[in-house]
């Protein structure tokens, strides 16, 4: 249980939603900002104005998938109201305190820095990841029909990147019939990917295997579907950036092809914010109960 711990909560999306019924449910005591436009009621949430004394006595700051803008602006799906995240409020955070969030950007990471107080990142976390890969995959395929004219059964599809998001979108692809191509980096995903039954290759030989593919998936957060590999790609490919924006492709030379390109980050908050936000609630909260144990035995 949490009963006792502060929890301080500032905009997101309906994945927040769920973290905020989760800490609920564990006792802890919640204020949240950034919610006023919402039509549902946060039973046992306290709502609050956004400004220093907020930050007071708090154990736990829990920011939106993206923490921050460069600027410091915190987004708010449920308020039309500006919150921005200052040094002047981390100053106001207990040293025990630690700021949860998906991703941080340099303006969040040094804000916490300076200030030192421990900044969390939950999308750099493996569990979290694998179990996002799973929302991400069907949206993906779900982007894939929709801008398509064939089956996914029988299409000729490639994934770049072997990694969590990777890994999960080549096998999903593979269970409705694709024949699935994997661009790898490393030889051990080479071999894995290999045993699994697609047909793997090294990045560096991409050029080489793009003539005859119908969907590319992209999930390499680096520009790797340059000008040239898109100029030999055929012209009824489609192709799917799952990577960080600004993703991994030359945008502006697709579009000047002819050639469909999506770019796609976060879309388990867009697919699946019940399931994305049960992820990052159960993962939330059982790091602050640890923060919670830590501090309890003095360690």
């Amino acid at each position: 249980m949490l009963t006792g711990v502060q929890v301080l909560l500032l905009g997101g999306d309906a994945r927040q939603l769920e973290v905020i019924r989760k800490l609920n449910e564990l006792d802890a005591s919640v204020t949240v900002c950034g919610f006023d436009g919402l039509h549902t009621s946060l039973d046992g949430a306290v709502h609050a104005e956004f400004d220093e004394t907020l930050f007071e006595g708090v154990d736990a700051l829990l920011l939106p998938a993206v923490g921050t803008d460069d600027q410091g602006n915190i987004h708010a799906v449920f308020s039309d109201r500006e919150m921005k995240l200052t040094g002047e409020h981390i100053a106001k955070l207990p040293q025990h305190c630690t700021v949860y969030t998906g991703m941080a950007k340099p303006y969040l990471r040094k804000l916490c820095e300076e200030k030192g107080i421990k900044l969390v990142e939950l999308f750099d976390r493996d569990d979290v990841a694998i179990y996002n890969s799973i929302p991400t995959a069907e949206g993906a395929l779900m982007m894939a029909i929709q801008n398509t004219d064939i089956t996914i059964h029988g299409s000729v599809c490639m994934v770049l990147g072997f990694g969590r998001t990777g890994f999960t979108m080549a096998r999903t692809l593979q269970g409705l019939g694709a024949k699935v191509k994997v661009g790898v980096r490393r030889s051990e995903h080479f071999a894995r990917a290999l045993e699994m039954g697609f047909e793997p290759f090294y990045t560096t030989n991409l050029l080489q295997h793009v003539g005859n593919v119908d969907l590319l998936f992209n999930t390499i957060p680096t520009m790797v579907v340059t000008a040239q590999i898109i100029a030999n790609l055929p012209s009824r490919s489609v192709i799917i950036d799952l990577a960080s924006n600004p993703g991994g492709t030359d945008f502006r030379f697709a579009e000047k092809r002819g050639i469909k390109a999506l770019l796609a980050p976060g879309l388990p908050g867009i697919v699946a914010p019940k399931t994305a936000g049960r992820i990052i609630a159960d993962c939330l909260s059982q790091l602050i109960m640890d923060e919670t144990m830590k501090r309890g035995n003095g360690v």
